[in-house]
């Protein structure tokens, strides 16, 4: 069975920060190696495993990205030892429990970016302390996933709805990356795209980080996007509205569509084009299209055309 952060603390999916943190101070209190001297090397796995899971549950945007996968086998595919202790000072943790802390004011924290030696990063493993320091770097040799990067791609609204294929250009680290996206359609504005290994290379012959791609859609000249339907505005004339008319509508594939227009349509009507929208990303509805009609009324008239709308006036209209 997949191994669960709540099992491993014994505590349920909707618990606080509070509840989290009163759970790992009681298992960390029973499973510290200091307190169990006769058998030190099964503690000291139950307390890397309890440490792990706080680590995660403790930081809301951790715990957040954590609940997304399920399972904490299915998260540390995704986020490496040091992803996961990133920003977790297990000294001041401990210390606030009542331990003395592995190295006095030294910290056990994650350190990111700082000096390569040998072209390794170089970082702290958080029990380094507690267990004694000879496996106080014990991860430093093991591959390491690589970080992820992020890039804004702007999409046409034409992209967005009908989908598309794009290649993109990027320079990641040392290196040009040229990069094949598939845009599916429906995607809307402010959704990620995750291109699995595209990301910055990883250490001791670990897998690299991935791409994510945060989607913009542009403004179109004509169409507005509001959720999975579209909105367009027509203009028609004041005799077209008392009278009724057909007029030609265009869609986002590039069809025109005749639509009728009834006799005394007001200003501001929408009319609906149904399934001329947006497709539905996974097996959503697809949205509508709807018109605006706004109605045009003449700023300047003839002798004879205000005569007629004088007699119109005169017979209640």
């Amino acid at each position: 069975m997949a191994e669960d952060y709540y099992q491993v603390l014994g505590v349920d999916k909707k618990a606080s920060a509070d509840e989290i943190k009163k759970a790992y101070r009681k298992l960390a209190i029973k499973w510290h190696p200091d307190k169990n001297p006769n058998n030190k090397a099964a503690s000291e796995e139950k307390f890397k495993k309890i440490s792990e899971a706080y680590a995660v549950l403790s930081d809301e945007k951790k715990r957040e990205q954590y609940d997304q996968f399920g399972s904490a086998d299915q998260f540390r595919q995704q986020y490496s030892q040091e992803d996961i202790f990133r920003d977790f000072d297990l000294d001041e943790i401990l210390r606030g429990f009542g331990f003395g802390g592995g190295r006095g004011a030294g910290r056990t924290t994650f350190r990111t970016g700082g000096r390569r030696s040998g072209g390794q990063q170089d970082y702290d493993d958080p029990f380094s302390g507690i267990f004694g320091g000879g496996g106080g770097r014990q991860y430093a040799n093991m591959p390491q996933k690589g970080q992820d990067a992020e890039y804004n791609l702007s999409i046409s609204l034409e992209e967005s709805v009908l989908g598309a294929d794009k290649k993109i250009s990027l320079q990641m680290e040392n290196r040009i990356e040229d990069n094949s996206v598939k845009i599916p359609s429906g995607i809307s504005t402010g959704k990620k795209l995750r291109l699995p290994g595209k990301g910055l290379a990883g250490h001791n012959g670990g897998p690299n980080g991935d791409l994510y791609l945060n989607i913009n859609v542009m403004p179109h000249p004509i169409f507005a996007r509001d959720g999975n339907d579209l909105y367009i505005e027509k203009t028609i004339k004041f005799t077209q509205a008392v009278l009724g008319t057909s007029i030609d509508i265009p869609t986002l594939d590039g069809t025109t569509k005749r639509l009728k227009i009834s006799p005394g349509t007001q200003n501001n009507t929408k009319i609906r084009m149904k399934g001329f929208g947006v497709p539905g990303l996974k097996g959503a509805v697809k949205g509508d299209q709807y018109v605006k009609i706004n109605i045009e009324v003449p700023r300047k008239l003839t002798d004879k055309q205000i005569k007629m709308i004088e007699q119109l006036s005169e017979d209640g209209i």
